[in-house]
């Protein structure tokens, strides 16, 4: 576990924080959503829409009861309960990470597919919501919210869907690690 003084570093380093969005942020249109208008530290919100991940046609989750991260420059992340997961899809996998926003991380394969989701086992307090949860990566995964299919966020460590109700430019793109 990192120490007080590192995790306090961490949350103060970001520049960006949704406060005003930046002059070379595209505006969002009718029903859109900027990504630069999400706050930082992130919020987590229920979102009532079907999603469903499949991998190679096999569906290895289905819920209407997801909760979404909205963090200043990403697409949002879909935390889906366990309880809508077909569990015996996911592999935990060696090796782990650390967010400063919601704490430890464990990654699975699923289905065969390398680190293709993660979750937060024992999150933060101010991330309890998704204790237990499991997100996906849309980059091997077939992943859809509302019957629209998403695109991954770019940049490989990054776990964003992206769907046509957002404007970025998003972070993942080269050179955008400082957002």
């Amino acid at each position: 576990m990192p120490t007080d003084d590192w995790l306090t570093r961490a949350r103060e380093q970001w520049t960006w924080r949704g406060a005003k969005r930046p002059d070379f942020a595209v505006e969002p249109g009718r029903g859109q959503e900027s990504v630069w208008d999400y706050p930082r530290p992130p919020v987590l919100v229920a979102d009532p829409r079907e999603v469903i991940v499949e991998h190679r046609g096999v569906e290895v989750a289905r819920s209407h009861a997801t909760i979404r991260l909205l963090e200043t420059s990403h697409p949002p992340t879909f935390y889906v309960p366990r309880a809508d997961v077909r569990v015996a899809q996911l592999v935990r996998v060696a090796g782990a990470s650390f967010c400063e926003w919601k704490g430890p991380c464990t990654y699975y394969d699923v289905a065969g597919s390398t680190r293709a989701a993660w979750s937060y086992d024992e999150p933060f307090p101010e991330a309890e919501v998704i204790r237990g949860c499991v997100a996906f990566y849309a980059t091997e995964l077939a992943c859809f919210v509302g019957g629209e299919r998403v695109r991954p966020q770019r940049g490989g460590f990054y776990g964003g869907w992206i769907t046509s109700e957002l404007v970025g430019p998003f972070k993942g793109d080269p050179g955008t690690s400082g957002w």
